[in-house]
């Protein structure tokens, strides 16, 4: 075999394999990701029915309980921590709504990196004041970091957040 001959055949044997490498990473790599989007997807949906009790303690076991946390939501603008978050939430929407219910759209992102997840995806609202009026109906979007902590995925920070009208 000629000097040539050789080349290309080594430039192929190691482009096959290149290829062969990162083919076999994406197999492996796939069904985990598939894996960890469907976990999340599950997490959403009782994230969703959690809040849509309107009771705060029923989704706290979503929420890591630092103090130096900030939550965004809706209104008002943010929180600090768990422990201000919860009485918040009940005083500006759980506690002025006889009924609510928060529907995950079919639009959920996740990444991860190491023990962190963000997932992005959108939502719809339905309320009913207590104190009678039209419903809410609204379509949010929805921004949350997670941390997995003791084997659990809590979320570190949280951006609720709907667009101006028109």
């Amino acid at each position: 075999m000629d000097r040539r001959t050789m080349l290309r055949t080594g430039v192929s044997a190691c482009a096959a394999l290149l290829l062969a490498i990162s083919v076999s990473g994406q197999s492996k790599g796939a069904p985990a990701k598939k894996a960890l989007e469907a976990e999340f997807k599950a997490m959403i949906n009782g994230y969703c029915a959690a809040w849509s009790t309107l009771n705060p303690d029923n989704a706290a076991k979503y929420y890591a309980k630092d103090a130096d946390l900030v939550f965004f939501d809706i209104a008002p603008l943010k929180y600090n921590g768990w422990a201000e978050y919860k009485p918040g939430v009940i005083k500006a929407f759980t506690g002025a709504m006889s009924s609510g219910k928060l529907t995950p759209n079919d639009d959920l992102k996740v990444t991860q990196r190491g023990s962190v997840v963000w997932t992005t995806y959108t939502l719809h609202l339905s309320a009913q004041p207590k104190a009678g009026g039209p419903a809410i109906e609204a379509e949010c979007r929805h921004t949350a970091i997670w941390e997995k902590r003791g084997g659990k995925w809590l979320i570190v920070h949280e951006h609720l957040s709907a667009p101006l009208p028109g």
